[in-house]
């Protein structure tokens, strides 16, 4: 059947608007379209193809695993599922985990853990939860109350109560709206939709102490900023706080859908056989691919070579800022940057985008004034310069109107 971006608007929900072009086939960071356009991958999927398209490590472990055994559900246990709990727990502060199938779920299961261990070990009277005003943690309808972003929660009736949004990196105040029945605090510890803002780490230190003092659980959501994304195995280590549950999807299954929620013994144990549940969550090919992924990702030489790219995208996109004048700054850590539009082009970073697009490069946006890169983790250096070239001329051709 020979379908077309046309066929999109007869056939899909309109909740999207994709671009006219249709990937067919990727390698590495590069992308081809049904014309046969080729195009350099800076979106990554949203941070998700955390190795790339079609690693081969990927390709042959999911090739093994079919082969094997596809879905059992959680009445039975499966020796993927297991091996990369024990791989997470081994890497993390973590002793147990949780699977599910996107970072929403992640979230949510997160966020019904804390509920539950709030009634469980004080009452239930402590059951507010406190998130970040331009937060983003997924679409159900608790995480997207949750998250920060009214637009994206308002039009769908009634929302979830008792949950409460403080200005990031405000730890003011964050002190004067906690109190003994704060059960929890949830953030990124990278904004990533919301523009990619990397707080104070005094702020997130402030943080944890706050839920100390108050008995409230931090959770760390790192679906985005996990698993290699900003040169450590997971954002907190760089920032020397543990939470105490931890949210991770995207670049965990490098492509193939999986989310999880880790946590300690004593926190998990709230979670009684029947609490909570998802009938694909550890699905065997997800666990073996998102375990290969994890493999190669959490080698220094890997981690330390995100901090390496990170220092090129620096350097190339300083250089073209100094020629062009459009970024008030490049924010971000590793490889998942933000080029944050001063003043002269403030809400124009679709304009951007799109005229990337258009020289063949894929990025993203993170709101209206900040255009984002996600790459690959071991995306190479020459497709980084070649990338940012495209770049440049789609800058070029925004500014020339």
């Amino acid at each position: 059947m020979q379908v077309t971006r046309a066929t999109f608007n007869d056939v899909m929900v309109p909740n999207y608007n994709p671009a006219e072009m249709v990937p067919v086939r990727g390698e590495g960071s590069r992308v081809w379209d049904q014309e046969g356009k080729e195009y350099i991958d800076f979106a990554g999927g949203i941070a998700v193809n955390v190795l790339g398209h079609c690693h081969p490590e990927l390709v042959e472990v999911l090739q093994e695993q079919g082969a094997k055994l596809w879905h059992l559900s959680n009445v039975f246990t499966n020796e993927p599922a297991m091996r990369l709990a024990k791989k997470l727990c081994d890497a993390t502060f973590a002793d147990k985990v949780y699977f599910a199938n996107s970072g929403a779920e992640a979230n949510e299961a997160a966020l019904k853990l804390a509920r539950r261990y709030a009634i469980d070990h004080h009452s239930e009277a402590k059951d507010q939860i406190i998130s970040f005003k331009q937060g983003f943690h997924g679409r159900t309808f608790f995480t997207v109350t949750v998250g920060g972003q009214p637009a994206y929660s308002d039009g769908f009736g009634p929302k979830p109560g008792a949950v409460e949004h403080c200005e990031f990196n405000n730890l003011e105040m964050l002190a004067e709206m906690m109190s003994e029945r704060t059960c929890a605090v949830m953030m990124e510890p990278l904004q990533g939709e919301g523009g990619i803002i990397v707080p104070d780490p005094a702020f997130v230190r402030g943080v944890r102490e706050l839920c100390d003092k108050h008995n409230a659980l931090l959770i760390f959501d790192e679906v985005q900023s996990g698993v290699g994304r900003t040169g450590h195995l997971y954002a907190y280590m760089g920032v020397n706080v543990v939470p105490d549950i931890l949210t991770t999807a995207k670049s965990l299954g490098g492509g193939f859908p999986i989310g999880a929620m880790l946590t300690t013994n004593d926190i998990a144990n709230s979670l009684k056989p029947g609490t909570h549940g998802s009938t694909y969550g550890g699905n065997p090919l997800a666990c073996a691919v998102a375990e290969r992924a994890l493999d190669v990702v959490n080698q220094p030489e890997v981690l330390e070579g995100v901090l390496k790219k990170e220092a090129l995208y620096r350097e190339i996109l300083g250089k073209i800022n100094d020629k062009y004048h459009v970024f008030s700054e490049v924010r971000g850590q590793g490889m998942l940057l933000g080029c944050a539009l001063n003043e002269e082009y403030a809400g124009r970073a679709r304009d951007f985008m799109v005229a990337a697009n258009s020289e063949g490069l894929m990025c993203l946006v993170a709101g209206m004034n900040v255009i984002r890169f996600a790459p690959s983790l071991v995306i190479p250096d020459e497709d980084i310069v070649e990338g940012l070239a495209r770049f440049e001329r789609a800058v070029a051709a925004v500014v020339a109107g």
